[in-house]
């Protein structure tokens, strides 16, 4: 199996790099030996962008997965009808960076959220104008009173960072897993923290998503919807720039 680096999990703001073809599977997706790109996990899409050949050609890359049984490889997925690229070959990945960073200010506004609103999360996913979090609730909520909670982290402007922990250390702090439903991975002996505030004050939580280096970044926010979607489920939904009026 080929091991692809994961520059983003260390740097968000990394638009592109040089990279080298390892493999290229039968689906026609490219395997390189590291990559700015995110693949698709945790409710958060993978990037796209295009790959550039030394002569200049461009290939289109629609999506990026992680190639099935683990979270080492990492699949380039081109677009239909795309040059042909050939193992060994040297490369320059770029990632649609307008996308990216709506996305990582969005996935930045999920974290915000669930430290406003710290009942245990069922499910998420985080789109480039608006994301969702499904919390394992019952009792109803304000969507102006959470909007101004979450705006008054935003306007306060605390830096986020991530860290890495070994898998004995989340063991020992299981309130860190907010997801009900889903574990962080396990299998390399650490998990990386996304965590908010100065000595992570005010969150740290499990996640491989990209996010802004400071809350501040992520903007206007408000909560455009909340649906009841069962007896314990309730649907808030993340929307940038400020409620509608009335």
């Amino acid at each position: 199996m080929s091991v692809t680096t994961q520059i983003f999990a260390e740097d968000a703001y990394a638009s592109t790099c040089d990279a080298t073809v390892l493999a290229i599977n039968e689906l026609g997706g490219i395997i390189l030996d590291q990559t700015v790109f995110y693949a698709t996990s945790g409710g958060q899409p993978g990037d796209s962008g295009y790959l550039e050949r030394a002569n200049g050609e461009q290939i289109a890359i629609a999506t990026t997965v992680y190639e099935k049984g683990g979270k080492e490889t990492i699949v380039h997925v081109p677009e239909a009808n795309q040059p042909q690229v050939e193992v060994g070959e040297k490369l320059i990945a770029h990632i649609d960076w307008d996308r990216r960073h709506k996305l990582s200010r969005m996935h930045t506004a999920c974290h915000i959220l669930s430290v406003v609103c710290p009942n245990p999360i069922t499910g998420a996913a985080v789109g480039e104008n608006e994301s969702r979090i499904d919390f394992d609730m019952t009792e109803t909520a304000d969507k102006a009173e959470l909007s101004a909670a979450m705006m008054a982290l935003v306007e306060a402007n605390h830096t986020i960072f991530s860290q890495w922990i070994t898998e004995q250390e989340l063991d020992d702090n299981p309130g860190l897993v907010r997801s009900k439903n889903v574990k962080p991975p396990r299998g390399v002996g650490k998990i990386r923290l996304v965590c908010i505030g100065d000595d992570a004050a005010i969150d740290s939580q499990p996640c491989g998503g990209t996010h802004v280096s400071e809350t501040g970044e992520v903007g206007t926010i408000h909560i455009g919807k909340i649906e009841k979607k069962g007896r314990e489920n309730r649907r808030m939904r993340i929307r940038f720039g400020a409620p509608p009026p009335g």
